[in-house]
């Protein structure tokens, strides 16, 4: 039986920065067990930029994260163990898994873990209707488009403001979809200001908040959604039903904090929201098992759910060593502004902060730094986006991709049409340029464009 000090269960952002925080606090072996066949859980398909800000100070893409993430491990010499399913987790810290070579054992002295979350479902929130194909979740069709080459549908409707349905919305649109709503059971949107203004309102996505769908409509295949305004104790007012053609439906409708191996470990969960229950020092009610991320409760920020593995991983050490603990504060887990942009400001997107900025005569307010004025008057005079998206290669994966620098966002469209036409040779790794072109922007000025890997294929 293989015996480590501390061994991490998942290596999603939580369990790597977990593995890293733990090697850096004074542990001789780590270990982290992974069920994927790579690193980076959800990262891997989350295709558009917004990551990194608070850890990296970057503005980096989700491949992008998980592949600095699994720099710094290997850099320091984590064991990663991949297409290795947990199945359970003694109180004596045994940890048995299945892999390709069987079933397989390891002893550590001390355990985090950090398995993630998973999607709600339709059966989950009882939507009335027949059950036709082309219900996906929102992962599912992120996972669809971005890994896969696939497109969920033509016509598309999204119950659910969460910020991958806002991101996906926004996705699809690109892609050549027809996004007829989103709509919102709230009396305003769940997820980020900036991605409400990013994602829909620069798209003319409609937006329907206190609506909830009250019928699937189609019998082998989605052909429309009926939704109804509700009132605020969730009751349907008559006379408002509204019918959305459709060909597909995507829920946004919330996440659940994976823990069935933490089941199997006897720790305390929380019965409302699923979510492994800790002490400040994200220590479990099991002496020596602790855990981070999205496991133990939702966050809006894979930065956050790092920084929490960190702290878990120092714990995980100090435990071992007999040392003191640091302590976690829940304030470190709240992101940038939620729900509608203010009127008549500009929601800066360059840090977490979110600072809703408002342009005065004599200059502007609501910034909180130098940067965020720059990036006032350049959404005022020449708004510009990062490209993000995907190329096939000749090994006939997909390749996250991104602009290299930020373009005008009239060139946004134009670009992606001719990078339906690339074809990538591999290896490639981040970071590398795949391809460069020229765009004129509404002045009729050339544009040099530099699009490069977001992540590394062998």
């Amino acid at each position: 039986m293989e015996e480590c000090d501390v061994l991490v269960i998942g290596a999603g952002p939580g369990g790597l920065a977990a593995a890293k925080g733990a090697k850096e606090a004074g542990a001789n072996s780590v270990v982290v067990v992974e069920r994927n066949s790579k690193t980076g859980g959800i990262l891997n398909q989350c295709v558009h930029d917004g990551f990194g800000l608070v850890r990296y100070k970057e503005q980096l893409t989700g491949p992008e994260y998980a592949e600095y993430s699994k720099r710094e491990v290997e850099a320091l010499g984590v064991k990663v163990l991949l297409n290795q399913h947990v199945i359970d987790v003694s109180t004596e810290k045994i940890i048995t898994t299945i892999c390709p070579s069987g079933i397989d054992k390891i002893k550590a002295k001390s355990v985090i873990l950090a398995t993630g979350c998973r999607e709600r479902t339709r059966g989950m929130i009882s939507i009335p209707g027949s059950r036709p194909a082309g219900v996906f979740t929102a992962g599912v069709a992120q996972h669809l488009v971005n890994v896969q080459n696939i497109m969920p549908g033509k016509n598309i409707v999204i119950l659910g403001s969460g910020d991958v349905g806002m991101i996906m919305a926004r996705r699809l649109t690109l892609e050549g979809a027809n996004v007829k709503a989103v709509v919102e059971v709230l009396p305003e949107p769940a997820g980020l200001a900036r991605n409400v203004s990013q994602c829909l309102y620069e798209y003319d996505i409609p937006l329907y908040c206190s609506h909830m769908i009250s019928n699937i409509v189609g019998k082998k295949r989605v052909e429309a959604v009926e939704i109804v305004e509700i009132e605020k104790n969730g009751t349907s007012i008559f006379g408002t039903e509204k019918i959305l053609k459709c060909d597909s439906l995507i829920l946004s409708v919330g996440l659940i904090p994976e823990n069935e191996v933490a089941n199997t470990a006897g720790i305390k969960i929380d019965k409302k929201k699923n979510g492994v229950i800790t002490d400040e020092y994200l220590h479990t009610n099991v002496s020596g098992i602790f855990s981070c991320g999205n496991s133990r409760e939702i966050m809006d920020l894979a930065d956050f759910v790092s920084m929490q593995g960190e702290v878990a991983g120092f714990n995980a050490v100090a435990y071992l060593n007999g040392n003191s603990m640091k302590k976690w504060s829940n304030k470190r887990s709240t992101a940038m502004k939620k729900g509608f942009p203010v009127q008549g400001v500009i929601t800066c997107t360059l840090c977490p902060n979110g600072c809703q900025i408002k342009k005065r005569k004599d200059g502007f307010e609501g910034n909180s730094c130098n940067k965020g004025e720059t990036f006032a008057i350049q959404e005022l005079s020449a708004p510009r986006r990062i490209l993000t998206s995907t190329v096939k290669t000749k090994n006939g994966e997909l390749l996250p991709i991104r602009s290299n620098t930020s373009i005008p966002k009239e060139c946004i469209k134009e670009v992606l049409k001719k990078l339906q036409n690339v074809i990538v040779d591999v290896p490639i790794k981040c970071g590398e340029e795949v391809i460069n072109m020229t765009e004129e922007d509404e002045n009729k000025e050339k544009i040099e464009i530099s699009i490069i890997s977001s992540a590394t294929v062998l």
